[in-house]
């Protein structure tokens, strides 16, 4: 992953607060620089219109790409490079971008949904999976979904990465709804009581809410 992509993974840009920042319109992308280590680099980051972040730095004394930055070379000033560069992501993204919970939009949606409806906002219990909210029932304090940033191989679902909702719902209806598309074994749930939904618009948002709604209802009683 880039450390552009691990920076912004979660936000969404705002165009205004772009042209505030600095940034200037050129074609259908926005573009920064700036130097940094007292001039010696300067760093060239670009947001496409559809808000997605590139960018490269420069060594100023030599005027070409810094590519020890794309590799896994470590070492004292390589780091000190890196760490600076991440600074001024950092920056952009806190200054310029909104913070999303989740990569994808349909997880962000169905979230925003929850929040309006039960008035429940996503805990993100453990440090070392940053991606996995859980939400919780007010009045017995137990799960009634979970969302979580998968390698869709894990459930059965083809290649690549994304987001799935585990739901609890009757044992019946998870054995009917297995055999729909969008629909899979709950993963790292038990089997029998939890099913995993997709998050990639198989479903409509309202699909989606209707069964996080009967989950809310179980885990309420």
């Amino acid at each position: 992953m880039s450390i552009e992509t691990n920076v912004f993974k979660k936000a969404v840009v705002d165009f205004d607060e772009l042209n505030s920042y600095g940034f200037s319109k050129k074609d259908n992308c926005y573009l920064y620089e700036r130097k940094f280590l007292n001039d010696t680099f300067k760093a060239v980051v670009s947001v496409s219109n559809k808000g997605i972040v590139s960018g490269k730095v420069i060594d100023l004394d030599i005027n070409e790409e810094y590519f020890c930055l794309r590799t896994d070379m470590s070492g004292e000033f390589v780091n000190k490079v890196r760490n600076e560069y991440k600074k001024i992501l950092i920056d952009i993204k806190n200054k310029c971008f909104e913070e999303k919970y989740f990569i994808g939009k349909q997880a962000n949606r169905i979230t925003e949904c929850i929040k309006n409806k039960f008035d429940v906002d996503p805990e993100f219990l453990w440090d070392k999976l940053p991606g996995c909210g859980v939400f919780r029932s007010f009045s017995s304090g137990k799960w009634f979904g979970i969302i979580m940033n998968i390698s869709l191989s894990k459930i059965g679902a083809g290649s690549g990465e994304s987001e799935c909702l585990n739901v609890k719902l009757n044992r019946v209806e998870i054995l009917e709804l297995l055999k729909r598309k969008g629909f899979y074994k709950a993963y790292h749930m038990n089997k029998k009581d939890w099913i995993s939904i997709v998050l990639n618009d198989t479903l409509s948002d309202n699909e989606v809410m209707s069964l996080i709604d009967e989950s809310y209802n179980l885990v309420s009683k």
